[in-house]
């Protein structure tokens, strides 16, 4: 509906519409603003100069007075209905079709004289050498694809804004958090984790919930999953743990003896598979999930007084889960089920949110916690450490292009700003050097600079060159400190908390290092009969595609160690799920 008479109003940041018929809040992101404002946009402190905000308020009203659709990318072009992922092209199409296509030119801008047709002798015979437009479209296709990230290859995506809720400032310094009202802009991924990019994404698989804030202190990316625990604790077995979820080596062939042989000798595991295979590890699409950081951080406040804290993302969606059933179904179906599901919804402007709260634990309450509180094999007990909330992200963006600005978009647990701090927490330490390091992988060693990695902040450093270096690297000035020649200097409001630490240098192997309390609560406090039953029988749906030996080995390692009830319900439901397989051979289909 056309809006007829309202009231815009501007900031730097953002603008609000209030017309007749609608309300529109909307933040200004900066892969919202077109490619010659974007430079102006990443000035220092961010600020947008007078200009690149008319180009984003002139577009956003354009688009909203012809289609009424703030959810989709400024400049994307749809007129008329607000379309969904199957209708792209077709919208695309009704708005660029009546203007002038141009014609299409090389990468370095060379008039392209022929699209179907390659420089040859004659018609039959030889092609030539010399046909460097041929030479560059065959070798620029051959290298379109980027390396798949080992895990996460598979993800959904979108933009979007946080905006502070509460006052957390006694806790944290972060400035990012310090302001109610105040927002920041967000790029968000929602992945499976074992599977590669082309996988169904309804597999029963953790799901990887990465959120890039863009701060006025830089880049701050809070990396973690659907599931608050993780199936080990030393980074040593990290690469083993995902092995064992992907392919045999010689079959290439997912391989559930694999997966089952690794949880059955690992315990440590045990509550993350609880939490995979009860309706959790099955969410109807990724905008009901909920997330968390995993880890614990250490929060500093301006008095340099720390906590440890946890960060959990709550759905603001109704929860719905897919039965098995379901989710197989999907896979074969429509493998991109979540990835549509969210693109769909925000095109409608059904804009999915999601809460931010915290855990907090003092110093003293982590001396005295029963276990190690910085093991991401066990919960923080949310009647103990109740939940405190800290702001609400909204995804209002669907992205212009995907591979720009999703699968490029580079996300790392060490992009702390200052208030936020790394915990003693191992795992984390490895992550923090293994994330970045994929990247430079990936991406190349100044994947930083890309559009949609690159803070909005000032950046300005002593790193130089490097493949495919952007920007004015350092503009002449020293690339060495100290300096007497007006070198950048350090920061010191940006230091860390001192901490104190003690100890053996040692190698430990922490696997029988309290497994199953936390499973037991679990199943008790946290799940109904309705659900347990329900994770029995997911759980066995799985496990009985692995070896004889593989089933017995869980069995006796882990479900009956949790408890008797629950080793029985795991061996009946196996028992079912044996008949099952059995009757399905019957009719022809083999698994």
């Amino acid at each position: 509906m056309p809006w007829t008479c309202g009231e815009l109003m501007i900031t730097a940041e953002s603008f609000t519409w209030r017309g007749l018929n609608k309300s529109v809040d909307h933040t200004i992101h900066p892969q919202s603003v077109s490619e010659y404002t974007l430079e102006v946009y990443s000035s220092r402190n961010y600020k947008m100069k007078g200009f690149a905000v008319f180009v984003v308020v002139a577009n956003f009203l354009v688009q909203l007075v012809s289609s009424g659709c703030p959810g989709m990318a400024l400049g994307s072009g749809y007129p008329g209905s607000c379309p969904n992922a199957k209708s792209q092209l077709s919208q695309w199409a009704k708005t660029h079709l009546k203007q002038n296509p141009g014609t299409a030119t090389n990468q370095e801008g060379i008039p392209m004289p022929s699209l179907v047709a390659s420089q040859a002798i004659g018609t039959n015979g030889h092609i030539l050498l010399q046909d460097a437009f041929l030479l560059e479209k065959t070798a620029s296709f051959n290298r379109e694809r980027i390396p798949d990230r080992v895990v996460h290859a598979k993800a959904a995506g979108a933009l979007g804004y946080f905006e502070v809720t509460d006052d957390v400032s006694q806790w944290t310094k972060a400035k990012v958090f310090n302001t109610v009202g105040k927002r920041t802009n967000v790029v968000v991924r929602i992945s499976t984790v074992g599977g590669e990019s082309g996988s169904g994404d309804t597999w029963v698989d953790p799901k990887g919930f990465a959120t890039k804030f863009y701060t006025e202190d830089g880049i701050y990316d809070l990396v973690g999953n659907n599931i608050e625990v993780f199936p080990i604790r030393d980074p040593m077995l990290f690469a083993d743990v995902n092995r064992s979820r992907k392919r045999n080596p010689q079959t290439h062939l997912r391989d559930a003896t694999m997966w089952w042989d690794f949880t059955s000798l690992r315990p440590e595991s045990a509550l993350h598979t609880l939490h995979l295979f009860s309706d959790e590890g099955s969410p109807n699409g990724v905008r009901v999930i909920n997330g968390a950081g995993v880890h614990t951080f250490k929060w500093a406040n301006t008095a340099n007084e720390a906590v440890y804290i946890k960060y959990h993302w709550i759905s603001n969606q109704t929860w719905s889960y897919l039965t098995k059933e379901e989710a197989a179904l999907l896979a074969g179906e429509n493998p991109d089920y979540s990835i549509q599901d969210l693109y769909d919804a925000i095109a409608r402007g059904e804009f999915p949110s999601w809460d931010l709260y915290v855990q907090i634990m003092t110093f003293a309450q982590a001396e005295a916690h029963p276990q190690n509180p910085f093991d991401i094999t066990k919960h923080w007990r949310r009647e103990e450490y109740p939940l405190r909330r800290v702001g609400r992200m909204t995804l209002n963006l669907n992205p212009a292009d995907y591979f720009t600005q999703i699968e490029m978009a580079a996300f790392s647990p060490a992009n702390m700003v200052p208030g936020v701090e790394p915990s003693p927490d191992r795992m984390l330490h490895a992550r923090m050097f293994s994330y970045q390091d994929a990247q430079r992988y990936r991406l190349g060693v100044n994947f930083a600079q890309l559009p949609i990695n690159k803070a909005t902040s000032r950046v300005e450093n002593y790193m130089r060159d490097g493949h495919m270096c952007g920007g004015t690297n350092g503009n002449g000035a020293p690339n060495y400190f100290p300096n007497s020649f007006g070198g950048l200097d350090q920061e010191p409001s940006a230091a860390q908390t001192a901490f104190r630490v003690s100890g053996d240098v040692n190698r430990v192997d922490t696997a029988d290092e309290d497994n199953f309390s936390q499973c037991v609560l679990y199943l008790e406090l946290d799940l109904s009969a309705a659900q347990r039953q329900r994770l029995a029988d997911n759980l066995a749906a799985q496990l009985v595609n692995a070896e004889q030996s593989v089933q017995d080995k869980y069995l006796s390692n882990v479900a009956y160690r949790i408890s008797a009830e629950f080793g029985d319900s795991i061996a009946a439901a196996l028992v079912n799920a044996k008949k099952h397989q059995m009757q399905r051979k019957i009719v022809g289909h083999f698994d």
